[in-house]
């Protein structure tokens, strides 16, 4: 184990008026390769504010483990005001992803509004995953002030989000839906899924199923789970009625699958047979460079399974509502021509469309990028898995370096996050362990790249998920449960969501999330180019003569300089025409450091600064006076940094 200790962050921008003295687990089915640059389609960075629906509106605190939503409470998307849109947008947001919409199974009792019952044994959890849709034409009537309206609220909402200011994002999970589905709201001429298919066989191109022939699904059982933690519910027997069973979400092919499967959920089938082999068009030779226009021309008139109409005809449907764009959940289990199919489609009625998607295997990433027409990926098993390790003292900042020249290509599409439903809360003891130590992440999270940047309601105001919901365990914010989130609670202040509950920390913290989010969405460096230097400030040359001064080195060629930067340090450059900046993080939270941070003379050549002082404003707080000092063509900045400190300057 390399025992570090990490926290601070300082980000250095330099401006034009300086002072100049004249004289930088899927298998692989078919990886492209591709070394141009990816063009940046857009101007700005994005930032995704990801919110779990249900939980963000809940007022209540009881927090029962396995409560009732008359106990625990619930949100709405009422509790979605004008105010509480706008202090979002005011954090320095362009979208918000409104997870768990969609009408997905849970247990609650909604049959006078023409909705049956969920059976426990197949629903994990009270409140139900998100990822288990029953009805994709309609929405969790969990949601609603009066559920037979519910999909009126939703439209509301989306008008209101609009009207804010802001886009909005909802998910679609195509790999599998609610073992229980049942299409209630589907358009005149909708098939449900499986209405048509044979049942007789275990796989045939156009069912929407993979089945176990003549055998029944059996419910799994465990010592240390009960549906409902053994409460007694009429439908909670240990059997639910499948003849013949299907394969499980995950893949399982058995009838009876395992309690660690996803066995609440059915796998579609996208015509790719058992063996794994593909029974659907493939894509020509070429088409990772072609336009999405292209991509859907090739596709028009192509005989493709059922379910792939299915999926692009619910996509449409939103689409028309004016959903803005898609989060697709482990998109990987779905072949990448299929993402081609759909989301060209997609983009042919809104080209702005934003399309992310949960891919976890980095040899795949190109594949759902330039063959699925993906803007999006999650940059989770490279950036967010070392930054976190770094956090935890059990590795170096060394190798963001690697990671980011890794995915030169495509650091654009790569969406950077450390906070969402599914990981630990960034604040958790077994993450960061406090929030203020997670603020050099989300520095460097935030400011590496062009691509989009992502957060978790509630981690601006330090949520550390401790709550022990019932189905969800702490460190993460429960999505099987009814429950509160306390921080974000205190920040919604009984729905005034002006921040009047909230401790000072908190507010410093929110603070810090909004001055850093504002300045990246402002940012035309965050935009452009990155170098990193953290090779040659972690390997220091000798200063030449003219800067020894500033460096404390030697004159000696062949001695390397102490110039006290720390195996804790991390820094690198941005820039564009109009901006260049200067990013150094010091994830150390034991002491004050301080060293003399090296720009090569590269840097200094391709931004044509002459030998001088130039001042450095830091666009975080202002707080910080440093200098730029160029001498021979290579430059030196003093740096003093504190423990979970950040700094963002600019060469002025």
């Amino acid at each position: 184990m390399i025992k570090i200790v990490l926290s601070a962050l300082v980000v250095f921008s330099i401006t034009a008026n300086a002072q100049v003295k004249k004289s930088k687990t899927m298998p692989v089915k078919k990886t492209v390769a591709v070394s141009k640059k990816t063009e940046v389609p857009v101007e700005k960075k994005v930032v995704v504010y990801q919110v779990f629906t249900r939980l963000f509106g809940n007022k209540n605190t009881t927090n029962a483990p396995w409560g009732t939503i008359e106990k625990n409470g619930v949100g709405k998307f009422n509790d979605f005001t004008d105010k509480a849109l706008q202090e979002i947008k005011k954090l320095g947001v362009t979208h918000i992803w409104y997870t768990g919409v969609p009408h997905h199974a849970l247990v609650n009792d909604y049959t006078k509004y023409g909705i049956s019952n969920d059976d426990p044994d197949v629903v994990k959890g009270r409140a139900g995953s998100p990822y288990a849709v029953k009805d994709y034409y309609n929405v969790n009537p969990d949601l609603a002030v009066d559920p037979a309206n519910r999909l009126q609220e939703f439209e509301a909402l989306i008008a209101r989000t609009h009207k804010n200011g802001l886009k909005l994002l909802i998910d679609i999970v195509p790999n599998h839906i609610a073992r229980k589905y049942e299409g209630k709201s589907n358009p005149k001429g909708v098939r449900d899924f499986g209405a048509d298919d044979n049942v007789n066989v275990e796989y045939d191109r156009n069912n929407d199923f993979y089945y176990i022939p003549e055998q029944s699904f059996e419910v799994p059982t465990s010592d240390s789970y009960k549906p409902l933690n053994g409460e007694n519910h009429p439908l909670a027997d240990g059997n639910f009625k499948e003849y013949p069973a299907k394969w499980t979400g995950n893949g399982s092919r058995l009838a009876k699958p395992d309690i660690n499967d996803w066995y609440e959920t059915v796998k579609i089938n996208y015509g790719v047979r058992p063996d794994g082999s593909k029974d659907f068009p493939q894509l020509p030779t070429g088409f990772e460079n072609k336009s999405y226009k292209e991509h859907f021309a090739y596709w028009q008139n192509k005989d493709v399974p059922n379910s792939w109409k299915k999926f692009r005809d619910i996509a449409l449907y939103w689409t028309a509502k004016g959903v803005d764009g898609f989060r697709y959940d482990m998109a990987e289990m779905v072949p990448y021509e299929f993402w081609s199919y759909m989301n060209s489609a997609i983009k042919m009625k809104n080209p702005n469309a934003f399309l992310l998607a949960e891919v976890y295997n980095p040899n795949e990433y190109r594949n759902y990028i330039k063959l699925g027409k993906m803007d999006y990926l999650y940059d989770k098993v490279d950036l967010y898995d070392h930054l976190k390790e770094v956090i935890r003292g059990k590795a170096l900042p060394d190798p963001i370096s690697e990671i980011q020249a890794k995915y030169a290509d495509i650091e654009h599409h790569m969406l950077h996050f450390l906070d969402n439903h599914d990981e630990q809360r960034l604040a958790s003891k077994d993450f960061a362990g406090t929030p203020e130590k997670g603020k050099p992440l989300m520095v460097v999270s935030t400011t590496l790249s062009s691509s989009p940047t992502m957060i978790y309601f509630g981690q601006e105001v330090g949520e550390a998920g401790n709550e022990e919901g019932g189905f969800g365990k702490p460190t993460r914010t429960s999505i099987f449960d009814y429950v509160g989130v306390p921080n974000h609670q205190r920040w919604m202040n009984d729905g005034l969501f002006d921040g009047g509950k909230l401790t000072e920390s908190e507010i410093a913290l929110r603070d810090f999330y909004s001055r850093l989010l504002n300045f990246s969405i402002n940012s035309s460096a965050l935009m452009g180019k990155f170098q990193e230097i953290q090779t040659v400030n972690r390997n220091p040359p000798a200063m030449t003569e003219g800067n020894q001064e500033a460096s404390g080195s030697t004159s000696d060629s062949n001695v390397k300089s102490d110039n006290g930067y720390r195996e804790g340090i991390y820094s690198f450059i941005r820039w564009s025409n109009t901006q260049k900046l200067i990013v150094v993080a010091n994830f150390s939270w034991v002491s004050e450091s301080e060293f003399s941070l090296i720009i090569p003379a590269d840097v200094i050549s391709t931004w044509k600064l002459k030998d001088g002082t130039y001042d450095l404003k830091e666009e975080l707080y202002g707080k910080v006076a440093a200098k730029l000092i160029v001498k021979n063509g290579q430059g030196s900045i003093k740096v003093a940094i504190m423990p979970s400190e950040s700094f963002i300057f600019s060469v002025q």
